[in-house]
């Protein structure tokens, strides 16, 4: 695909990888989503995306008095700085809960709150975390039970419990959806708020993983009281602005393929340094056939993820595309791990730490987390259905 991939757009990547080659912090990259694992990593990644935004790499769609590039700015560019972060190794930004924030008040919030909250996000001083999901309605969002009760002083009260948060115990701030409306329809009766975390009745407890890390958190709401101005649009339409803040992020699908590229060339590199049979396991035909398959699997992913995006710049994007891209990168990154595992044998399931662990842990690593990825962001489950009854028209 070429993507529409000008001399203008590929002197712009070359301006990318030069500033990140320049620029990035000294911050460990891991396989999937990650925290700051400590307030000094935190302040580092603060300051990394604060140089994003300077430089104009991220929020380059947003309004030209907030900072936004104007007519300079396109989603191809935004596409080309998501590969370049990916293929430099540089940690991501740590304001992905903030983009989505920032976009619900460019497109729906007041003056007031645009001016309150904007300059923190791009400075990276301010911390948001994402309070959608809930126990029990994570595929299904819109049945989530968090209620939000409107007081006489034109606040509201929030009582409920969020889970899956990434960042939450180093948010400044949530974005919080909550249902309003019990009466209404589901998807009707939901309403968008910013939360200040600090305020009382807010409880983060931060969720171990397998992977050994604390990076998403379980978020308790005890009768919160959130003054009027907490309140992102009108009541009551918090679907639609959660819907709305979603669709400005594309890049992601770019950035995860470019990870799995990653990946099969470390996957050779493992290949030609463990043996199988008394000999390099690079040399063994069925070694060779499985990374080939391996590879023609990112290459046919990568089209596709290309093909997604020139739809969606185009607005011919249909529903099962990004599903098709999501079930396709979670199960290939499955498939990848587990392989190198296999390469690796006994050694490949030591951790991080390890003086005997075969890339420094980092397969045992992959492969716990990229179990994570069918699951997060829709799971492999839920995406097949989607395919099924959108793109193929079978029955619920």
């Amino acid at each position: 695909m070429d993507f529409g991939m000008t001399p203008e757009l590929e002197k712009f990547r070359a301006e990318v990888r030069d500033f990140i080659a320049a620029n990035k912090p000294a911050v460990e990259v891991k396989a999937g989503v990650r925290s700051a694992e400590s307030a000094e990593e935190l302040a580092l990644l603060k300051e990394w995306t604060g140089k994003l935004f300077a430089a104009g790499y991220i929020g380059g769609d947003w309004p030209e008095e907030f900072g936004g590039r104007g007519a300079a700015h396109s989603s191809e560019r935004d596409v080309v700085v998501g590969e370049e972060i990916a293929r430099g190794r540089a940690p991501a930004p740590v304001q992905g809960a903030a983009q989505l924030v920032a976009h619900a008040l460019i497109d729906f919030g007041t003056d007031e709150q645009r001016r309150a909250y904007l300059p923190g996000i791009r400075s990276g001083r301010l911390i948001f975390c994402q309070l959608f999901s809930e126990p029990g309605s994570g595929s299904d969002l819109a049945s989530l039970r968090t209620r939000a009760v409107p007081g006489e002083d034109g606040g509201y009260r929030v009582t409920g419990q969020k889970v899956w948060t990434t960042n939450g115990h180093w948010a400044d701030y949530g974005y919080l959806l909550a249902r309003t409306d019990p009466e209404a329809p589901k998807h009707k009766g939901i309403s968008a708020f910013i939360v200040d975390m600090r305020l009382p009745g807010v409880e983060v407890r931060p969720l171990r993983e397998m992977t050994g890390t604390s990076d998403f958190n379980e978020v308790f709401l005890d009768g919160v009281e959130l003054p009027a101005d907490a309140l992102i649009g009108e009541p009551n339409r918090g679907w639609t602005i959660a819907n709305s803040s979603l669709s400005h992020e594309r890049s992601g699908v770019a950035t995860s393929a470019v990870r799995l590229q990653q990946n099969v060339e470390a996957l050779k590199d493992l290949a030609k340094n463990v043996t199988r049979n008394g000999r390099p396991a690079i040399e063994d035909g069925a070694v060779q056939d499985r990374i080939g398959e391996l590879a023609a699997s990112v290459a046919a992913l990568s089209a596709l993820v290309y093909a997604n995006i020139s739809r969606w710049s185009r607005k011919t994007e249909r529903p099962y595309d990004a599903p098709m891209a999501k079930l396709m990168f979670s199960e290939l990154g499955v498939d990848i791990a587990r392989f190198a595992l296999e390469l690796a044998g006994e050694a490949g399931i030591l951790v991080e730490g390890d003086p005997k662990a075969v890339d420094r842990g980092r397969w045992q690593d992959e492969f716990l987390y990229a179990r994570g990825f069918t699951i997060a962001g829709g799971s492999s489950e839920i995406m097949r259905n989607i395919i099924a009854e959108r793109g193929l028209g079978m029955p619920r």
